[in-house]
């Protein structure tokens, strides 16, 4: 095994990046990134803290992350598991990362920067849906901003319906659940039961 200790060693291997690498770095949100930004429904967010990183899948409707101002992203913390991974590594360790992902697109966008947990309520009233606040937003500072070009969307081929893996072929939540609590937790119920306690928990 040949393991790269360096950087100097990486870079005799990959070389320099080109100028469309390095010059589609901003330190703000651009009116195209925004446009980005605007498009997304979903994107994951990356943190750290002691106990090591986490990464978190965020999906609400295209938009969901404003764009407060160039500098400034707001994200709502909608209903979850309540483990709150991510916003207990922020209030220790500010560092975050968003990767935006835009159905159809192969375009991904890349944000880093620090963020901080709100509880403003006049802030939370402002994302409120079917009348339900959430219970804090996530404040971003932008620090750099990038978008990622398409291979790995294209190879990946991740928009193509035909490629849609099969649900019945995968494991359940409630399979997986029971599985790891000796049948405590989980179960077909579980499954069973799922569909309309999201419905009524989305918000």
């Amino acid at each position: 095994m040949s393991d790269i200790a360096t950087v100097e060693q990486l870079e005799a291997i990959y070389g320099q990046p080109n100028d469309a690498s390095t010059v589609k770095v901003a330190d703000r949100v651009t009116p195209l990134y925004r446009v980005l930004i605007d498009k997304s429904p979903f994107a994951a967010l990356a943190t750290s803290g002691p106990e090591g990183l986490d990464c978190s899948p965020r999906g609400d409707l295209p938009g969901f992350v404003r764009v407060h101002d160039e500098k400034t992203l707001m994200m709502p913390d909608r209903r979850g598991n309540n483990r709150i991974d991510s916003l207990r590594n922020i209030v220790r360790d500010p560092r975050i990362a968003l990767l935006f992902l835009i159905p159809g697109s192969g375009s991904t966008l890349r944000i880093n920067g620090h963020g901080q947990v709100s509880a403003d309520p006049d802030l939370l009233a402002s994302f409120k849906m079917e009348g339900k606040a959430p219970r804090t937003v996530i404040v971003m500072t932008v620090g750099e901003i990038y978008f990622q070009c398409a291979r790995a969307i294209v190879r990946s081929d991740l928009w193509n319906p035909d490629k849609r893996v099969d649900p019945k072929s995968l494991p359940t939540p409630g399979q997986i659940l029971a599985s790891m609590s000796d049948n405590a937790v989980g179960g077909e119920s579980y499954d069973r039961e799922w569909p309309e306690r999201a419905q009524k928990t989305m918000w």
